[in-house]
């Protein structure tokens, strides 16, 4: 599973809204094709405000999770550019730098005593 957290640039809130409609219902099939292909079995997305500024919430599950950003990235599938195109617009990403490893993690263990 990966997890990200990402900008939504404040002009592309209602087109990024919309979009998410189009990939869910007007290009499904499109969509499925796409998670199948690179080994996503859930793929959820959330919107948050945050402090800063609207953000997306994004998890994807399944064996490809951990590559499938940089995979997308590379693809020339006509799908996956268009995909591809429209993060890069609502979230500003820029897919010919490499995507950052996970981020640390700290762990807070918490017990009964």
């Amino acid at each position: 599973m990966s997890a990200v957290i990402v900008p939504i640039l404040p002009d592309q809130i209602d087109a990024w809204k919309a979009w998410n409609r189009e990939v869910v219902e007007d290009r499904k099939a499109e969509f499925n094709d796409f998670n199948d292909r690179f080994g996503i079995t859930s793929h959820r997305v959330w919107f948050a405000e945050s402090p800063d500024g609207p953000v997306a919430v994004v998890v994807h599950d399944g064996p490809g999770a951990d590559s499938f950003m940089g995979k997308v990235a590379e693809s020339e599938h006509e799908f996956d550019q268009w995909f591809r195109e429209s993060i890069s617009r609502f979230h500003g990403v820029d897919f010919s730098q490499p995507f950052p490893g996970p981020a640390p993690v700290s762990m807070l263990e918490w017990s009964k005593e």
